[in-house]
């Protein structure tokens, strides 16, 4: 989707007479609300279990999954390995591969960890600014001149349509430019002072503040990334945790189409927002879900090889059997073949089929029902 000039005649939410004065129904979201704060619970639980060095590698992840699936969302392809080796130097993480870092990768890796760790920070004016900045680096920019980067909108009317450029369809107009700033302080005073609000969930804070800004639509471009990062800083705040694990933009990017639909409907309709929390409760039930299932491995990783510190393993058996215990890889779903050995470990086939079983008499792989040249190795939990 694009965001365009001129106006419709649609009835928006932010035209409703008591707006942002948003409802919703606590008994319809309980069981979703319920579901995320026991696998946050769940997740923050395991985390304190997991060896420092994993922390921050299973962080590195989730930061480069939260940047570059927003930016995907969004139809842009990052360089994700110049992204990876920003985020590493930030976060000190050693041992990480380096590739150059440019204007873009060095923005999006501040504004992201500014988003994420400064959390006791007010977010106010100049701070949203400076993260518009830092999504649009002047020298790596092919953006419009219309753009004004760092800078709230201009006073053009601002649609959100897609399709052909003669007949677009107009899915969304935000509020006029006239207002603008005032709704814009109004925005900011609450996200500031909701958190210590006791009667509001921070989940449920989280969907609004996604929501209420998003709606605002307050700048040329950018607004979606920027939404995405106030939601990061809103979980973050109410897991007092600066550490993030997850990326629930990974989660909106899988059901792109339902995000788009949700905000559409929701922005057309009335105050009560009881069907767009249901989408966001869902959403980061799945990025939570998805969270656990990494740690899980880092955490079966670290005491599978806690169990097997006395065994002395080659360079190439070390690399296969961390592939293994990795996880991820369909190519190993049904477990390592010889063939498949000769691949990640870049040795002859003869050698392979010595290496597996030689893993397999130090107790590390197991053999699977089969055999000849197909016979398949897994590890031995």
């Amino acid at each position: 989707m694009s965001e365009e000039s001129p106006s419709s005649d649609h009835f928006y939410i932010w035209q409703q007479t008591d707006w942002p004065e948003f409802s919703w129904s606590a008994e319809a979201l309980a069981g979703a609300l319920r579901a995320c704060q026991q696998a946050q619970g769940r997740l923050l639980g395991m985390v304190d279990a997991a060896a420092l060095d994993d922390q921050a590698r299973s962080e590195l992840d989730a930061l480069l999954q939260t940047i570059v699936t927003s930016s995907a969302i969004e139809g842009e392809r990052l360089n994700v390995e110049s992204v990876r080796s920003s985020l590493a130097r930030r976060l000190g993480v050693a041992g990480e591969p380096k590739h150059p870092a440019t204007a873009r990768s060095e923005g999006l890796a501040e504004l992201t960890l500014d988003a994420t760790r400064n959390v006791d920070a007010p977010l106010d004016l100049p701070r949203l600014l400076h993260w518009h900045e830092l999504l649009f680096p002047e020298q790596e920019s092919i953006l419009p001149t219309s753009v004004r980067v760092g800078s709230v909108r201009g006073h053009e009317p601002m649609q959100v349509v897609s399709g052909r450029i003669d007949r677009p369809t107009v899915h969304f107009e935000a509020p006029p430019r006239d207002g603008l700033d005032a709704e814009l302080d109004a925005f900011l005073t609450w996200f500031n002072t909701s958190r210590d609000d006791t009667r509001m969930d921070p989940l449920l804070r989280a969907g609004i503040a996604h929501f209420w800004f998003v709606t605002l639509h307050p700048f040329d471009d950018g607004n979606g990334r920027l939404t995405r990062a106030i939601t990061d800083r809103a979980l973050a705040q109410g897991e007092n945790q600066a550490i993030r694990f997850y990326a629930m933009s990974s989660s909106i990017l899988d059901d792109r189409k339902g995000y788009y639909h949700i905000l559409e409907t929701s922005q057309k309709g009335g105050l009560d927002v009881t069907a767009w929390l249901e989408w966001f409760l869902r959403t980061l039930l799945a990025s939570l879900r998805q969270a656990l299932g990494h740690i899980d491995r880092v955490l079966a990783k670290a005491r599978f090889w806690q169990e097997h510190r006395s065994q002395s393993l080659l360079p190439e058996q070390l690399k296969a059997i961390n592939r293994l215990l990795d996880g991820g890889e369909r190519a190993f779903d049904d477990g390592i073949t010889a063939s498949k050995y000769q691949v990640v470990a870049k040795v002859s086939k003869a050698t392979a089929t010595r290496h597996l079983a030689d893993l397999v008499a130090k107790g590390l792989l197991e053999q699977l029902p089969g055999g000849g040249s197909k016979t398949r190795y897994k590890v031995a939990y």
